[in-house]
């Protein structure tokens, strides 16, 4: 079952963070800069994290928030809603 996360990052070196922020981007539907909107299922997720921790540093920080609740969109924001079914990018 796919799952709604928010990915957030701050990576100190700029090399790292384009590493970091080309591998976020290949999961993500929407999101700006550091803040990054994901669908996962748990393998996807599983993949994620595995690909990530090499490219971290101690000074960097990654969060992966599983958004729980109820979702509000607002202005052009869509709801996107991705529990069923397979998304090709």
């Amino acid at each position: 079952m796919m799952k709604q996360y928010i990915v957030a990052y701050d990576i100190t070196c700029q090399k790292r963070a384009s590493k970091v922020r080309k591998l976020v981007y290949s999961y993500s539907m929407s999101g700006q800069k550091s803040v990054l909107e994901v669908f996962l299922d748990r393998k996807s997720l599983n993949e994620l994290k595995r690909h990530l921790e090499p490219l971290l540093k101690k000074k960097d920080s990654v969060n992966i928030i599983e958004v729980s609740s109820e979702v509000m969109v607002f202005g052009k924001a869509n709801f996107l809603d991705y529990d069923n079914g397979v998304i090709v990018i």
